[in-house]
């Protein structure tokens, strides 16, 4: 019978330990006398026990409830120190967070992100995982993911996505061979062989392979590489060429081929299950990437 109690019967009992009198212990929760009398009435079944006897010098506890008190009162104290949501700060925070990320956004946002909750919300712990889309909808339903931080057209349908940046890619080779007194063409560039990146897949199909057939010159792909890291060292081999987000630039041993034409970039996002609104700790990480990519 013991889960049968609920907040108010501990608040009621609490009353009675305090003042000893039915009418003060309802005028102190701004309740009626019958309210306290039916909840006490309650409280007697679920216990088993009568709890409080009338005397002439009011409600005397008996020995039962005079050893439950410490109990009461320790599980009120545990309830009222409870931080509103709205005034908890990141450092009482204390919980493991679960972010999903690509490769080139655990290098871009995710690494600064660590930096930054050691510092500012030391009691979080944090699993990094790789990007997933086969199941990624159904793990952020069932809570085993929190923030997943991709690209907007790889945001699935039932999630909440918060733009971030739009990031640009830029062409680069370490071929000195190639002639760099003015802007390339795409004919001349689509001469060379290419690295792309496939994480998960595999394939030689690239995001701008049809960009580059819509321009008339397709491009002949060679490597494909599980990551953004990979490509750029495959890449220092000098008969190759491939491209590279912006912020993952400059890297030792390549260099830019400035182009004429440039494929579309892409908006880099933090996706999340739309009751994560009403996370603090979300909406502060949040709120400190778009800062950070902002200023």
């Amino acid at each position: 019978m013991i889960d049968k109690l609920e907040i108010n019967h501990l608040r009621t009992l609490n009353a009675l330990y305090q003042f000893s009198n039915i009418s003060v212990a309802a005028e102190h929760l701004s309740v009626s006398q019958q309210a306290i009398s039916l909840q006490l009435k309650k409280l007697r079944i679920i216990l088993g026990d009568q709890l409080f006897v009338r005397t002439g010098h009011g409600m005397i506890p008996t020995p039962y409830a005079k050893e439950i008190e410490s109990h009461i009162q320790q599980i009120l104290i545990q309830i009222n120190s409870i931080p509103p949501a709205k005034t908890l700060s990141p450092q009482q925070i204390e919980r493991t967070l679960v972010i999903c990320a690509t490769d080139y956004t655990q290098e871009v946002i995710v690494t600064d992100l660590i930096k930054e909750l050691r510092q500012y919300a030391p009691k979080i712990k944090v699993i990094i995982t790789n990007i997933e889309h086969a199941n990624l909808t159904k793990k952020i339903h069932l809570g085993t993911i929190d923030l997943v931080f991709t690209t907007s057209a790889y945001v699935p349908e039932g999630l909440i996505s918060t733009p971030l940046f739009t990031e640009k890619y830029l062409c680069v080779t370490a071929n000195t061979a190639i002639k760099r007194t003015h802007d390339l063409s795409l004919e001349q560039l689509t001469k060379h062989d290419f690295v792309i990146v496939s994480p998960g897949i595999g394939s030689f199909i690239g995001s701008a392979d049809t960009w580059f057939e819509q321009q008339g010159f397709p491009r002949q792909v060679t490597v494909s590489a599980p990551s953004f890291h990979m490509a750029k060292e495959i890449l220092k081999y000098p008969d190759m060429v491939g491209f590279i987000p912006s912020r993952l630039l400059p890297y030792e041993g390549l260099f830019e081929l400035p182009l004429e034409k440039y494929p579309p970039g892409y908006q880099v996002v933090a996706a999340h299950h739309p009751n994560a609104k009403n996370d603090l700790l979300i909406s502060w990480l949040l709120d400190s990437i778009q800062k950070k990519f902002t200023n």
